[in-house]
């Protein structure tokens, strides 16, 4: 596995793949990269079986960092596990909180907490596995972007009081970056209707927000729309997930919905080179489904075809 992960590292650095000369360059970001991710398993397993290509076309995304969805009502040990073991090696874990009421709309990944005091006190074993280690934290994909549109039992407000204590009480810990989420450009391309439901949810007290979390939309895109969203939020940064969006969007009916013919996007980073932008980041595992569309499996399941085509179609 070691022999194969370095060829592929090499491969990655000395082609340019993750972007030359642009965001993404430096080899080594100081995110954690964990090495019992799905990618890694199937690396690993691919080697060991002769698949030797597929291997290392798989090591593109096993050797990037990605985020740890905390999705179960149990949160606090991997918290500590994961924060823990990137603090050994001198990184930062990125982490997305993901345990919201009504999470999802009830859709292919609805679930969550199943009252307002479950999901405090949820929050609070979160933030109590955080100790003072550092870590990126992601809150609630989606929660305030489907809440403006008018999420079936959902009352906003009460939504909103949930996700502002989210925000304050993981900023309570020492070392911890808090971006609230903000769906993406093409979710709700007039930047106005977010700015009064992000104020309710606690953006003052967070680092900033996140955009494009399990979508395709561009960099380009993304860090425009971010800008106007700053603009209104006092110059407030964001996060983009870069994860699948080497190929931009798709059109068409589910577009967000395990598209084909996407690719991997920009490496996580945190250099930039946009004031504003605080990092690419891999929140959405590539590799991990969206849904039971297209032939997928369950929410979240790993589904190693769509992975190899991810890191097949990166660009290099």
């Amino acid at each position: 596995m070691f022999a194969v992960g370095l060829v592929a590292w090499g491969v990655a650095v000395s082609s340019g793949l993750w972007g030359g000369e642009g965001p993404g360059a430096e080899a080594e970001p100081a995110l954690w990269v964990n090495p019992e991710s799905g990618a890694a398993r199937q690396a690993a397993e691919w080697s060991r079986t002769g698949r030797t290509a597929d291997a290392l076309l798989m090591e593109r995304i096993s050797t990037r960092p990605q985020a740890e969805w905390l999705a179960g009502p149990e949160p606090r040990a991997v918290v500590e596990a994961r924060t823990t073991a990137a603090a050994r090696e001198g990184r930062t874990a990125v982490l997305v909180a993901y345990w919201i009421p009504y999470r999802d709309c009830g859709s292919y990944s609805g679930g969550g907490a199943r009252s307002a005091t479950e999901y405090r006190a949820w929050v609070d074993a979160f933030a109590a596995g955080l100790g003072d280690r550092g870590a990126y934290v992601i809150v609630e994909p989606d929660a305030v972007a489907h809440s403006v549109d008018g999420c079936g039992p959902v009352v906003p407000q009460e939504r909103y009081a949930l996700l502002a204590y989210a925000v304050d009480r993981f900023k309570r810990q020492a070392n911890t970056r808090v971006y609230l989420d903000a769906g993406n450009p093409a979710w709700h391309p007039d930047t106005t209707r977010l700015i009064a439901p992000l104020r309710q949810s606690g953006i003052a007290h967070a680092d900033g927000f996140a955009l494009n979390v399990s979508n395709f939309r561009t960099d380009a895109d993304s860090s425009a729309y971010g800008a106007k969203l700053s603009a209104a939020l006092g110059g407030k940064h964001f996060v983009i997930d870069s994860s699948r969006n080497g190929n931009g969007p798709r059109t068409g009916t589910d577009s967000w919905c395990n598209p084909p013919g996407r690719a991997l996007g920009v490496a996580p980073t945190t250099v930039t080179g946009a004031p504003l932008i605080d990092a690419y980041l891999w929140i959405k595992r590539p590799g991990e489904s969206d849904g039971t569309c297209r032939g997928g499996p369950a929410a979240g399941q790993w589904w190693p075809s769509y992975a190899l085509e991810l890191a097949r179609n990166a660009r290099g």
